[in-house]
């Protein structure tokens, strides 16, 4: 029997690397499409491209993680490229060429208005950003194709997951790489905004893993994908430096008239539960993934 194919844009962010390694395990043909470095290198905002490699392996699954993953508004218009006419790109080439494959689209947790209450599938969204803007157009296009023609799109809203593969771009990484460089010698001091903003602390592969459980059945089309549990970031950066012998009281500074985009960010997954999905991996054996990597 032949094996599956999944197409993987934007396979070079961790959430790549993750699904990519579960779909081998699997049996699953892998596609692993970014601008550089991957099985095939291309731009997802082309709709040229995009056609090109759904016509060229009649995929059985396409995913869509391609993006900036920040909320800033330098982003504006890659992010629109990127997550608004790539979502496009691919369901239009797929509802063509593809029209039995299974579609995941990355959604954030970012696009929901956050009243400090826990978020779900039913919370209202919230165009609070560029990047709330994008995602939001992407999912009311997964709809239109889902109800329109027909096409089995998912959408995973992703809270806040890490791993060794995160770059330092996210404050999770930011506080282990520096209080590894400081282990180790550097006399660096470490800047952060607000400490006491509270977030989940969920684990890339354990992501992954329900992106491809909701693929893998047709009830559920959208789905909120976090473990409910949210920590200050004020327990990460204790629990890292302590690890590592080190007083964080000693190195950091904090930015002076920091405004934080959020009190707390915390998910209702009851519905991706209901599947059979729960994380594997907590705050302090993530913190200990990331330390010892």
């Amino acid at each position: 029997m032949k094996n599956k194919v999944a197409l993987i844009f934007g396979s070079g962010g961790q959430d790549g690397f993750y699904l990519n390694s579960l779909l081998l395990e699997q049996g699953v043909v892998t596609i692993n499409i970014s601008r550089k470095n991957s099985d095939v290198n291309g731009n997802v905002g082309d709709p040229k491209f995009v056609e090109a490699c759904i016509k060229q392996y009649q995929p059985d699954f396409i995913i869509h993680f391609a993006a900036n993953s920040t909320a800033h508004h330098s982003a504006l218009f890659e992010n629109h490229e990127t997550i608004c006419t790539g979502t496009l790109n691919i369901l239009e080439s797929a509802r063509l060429y593809a029209p039995s494959s299974k579609i995941f689209l990355s959604g954030s947790a970012l696009q929901f208005r956050n009243e400090g209450l826990p978020i779900n599938e039913t919370t209202a969204f919230e165009a609070g950003s560029p990047y709330a803007v994008a995602r939001i157009q992407s999912v009311y296009a997964a709809r239109y194709y889902r109800n329109a023609f027909g096409l089995q799109v998912y959408v995973g809203y992703f809270f806040n997951h890490d791993s060794p593969l995160r770059s330092e771009q996210h404050v999770n990484q930011k506080i282990v790489k520096t209080a590894k460089r400081i282990l180790h010698g550097s006399k660096e001091k470490l800047v952060l905004g607000n400490i006491e903003v509270q977030k989940e602390f969920n684990y890339a592969g354990d992501a992954v893993a329900a992106v491809w459980m909701l693929m893998n059945q047709q009830h559920i089309f959208e789905a909120v994908i976090g473990s409910g549990k949210a920590y200050p970031i004020r327990d990460w950066l204790a629990y890292c430096f302590e690890n590592m012998g080190l007083n964080w009281q000693d190195v950091v500074v904090f930015e002076a008239d920091f405004i934080p985009q959020y009190r707390i960010l915390v998910s209702d997954p009851q519905l991706i539960m209901k599947l059979g999905w729960q994380p594997r991996v907590d705050f302090y054996q993530l913190a200990n993934m990331m330390i010892n990597e």
